[in-house]
């Protein structure tokens, strides 16, 4: 093997281009760890906030994690003429949504598109993986409507990683805790290398 063979094998992978949605849940917090974890394993994260989930967390520690700006609005334009979350919709190998509320799993399931978050996951590519680590009030989980949006996501492919059970931020036990970080992390990272 030629000297310049051995360079071209030692080439490390390109990255993996995950946009990160973070909803409106207690949960959020937690998204920066899992945001930090997915960027030490060589993903390239981008962060989605919604306007729900800015009430828990700030763009601030996302962006320092990611070395990306983070996405807030639907109008948030840095490249240019090409909106913001079409051209993340169009990179993406997987689109994570972590923690994902009741309402958003709503809004998914209907195919509403009313901010960055939600147009991005409509405009998704079709190689694209959709997942989804829920976290709510375990009566909201196991509420109907919200089960039969499950069915509607999962038939759709989209894959979901929790809820956990355990005492919950409502002070009810019960099942709706995020699942922990480091185990969606290994998944997300087992999804991308067997895709």
């Amino acid at each position: 093997m030629s000297p310049k063979s051995k360079i071209q094998s030692s080439k490390p992978a390109p990255a993996r281009n995950v946009v990160l949605g973070v909803t409106g849940s207690i949960a959020a917090y937690k998204a920066v760890d899992l945001a930090s974890q997915l960027t030490k394993r060589g993903c390239d994260v981008h962060v989605v906030l919604t306007a729900d989930a800015q009430r828990f967390i700030t763009p601030l520690c996302f962006q320092t994690l990611s070395r990306h700006p983070v996405v807030t609005d639907l109008y948030d334009e840095e490249d240019g003429w090409k909106p913001t979350h079409i051209g993340l919709a169009d990179a993406a190998d997987l689109l994570l949504i972590a923690p994902a509320t009741a309402h958003t799993l709503a809004r998914l399931a209907h195919g509403l598109a009313d901010d960055a978050l939600t147009c991005i996951a409509l405009a998704l590519n079709p190689k694209a993986r959709l997942v989804l680590a829920p976290a709510m009030n375990g009566k909201m989980w196991s509420h109907p409507a919200t089960q039969q949006n499950v069915a509607t996501l999962q038939q759709r492919g989209a894959r979901f990683i929790g809820p956990d059970r355990g005492l919950l931020s409502c002070g009810y036990e019960g099942l709706g805790r995020l699942w922990p970080v480091d185990e969606i992390a290994a998944t997300v990272w087992e999804i991308l290398n067997h895709t």
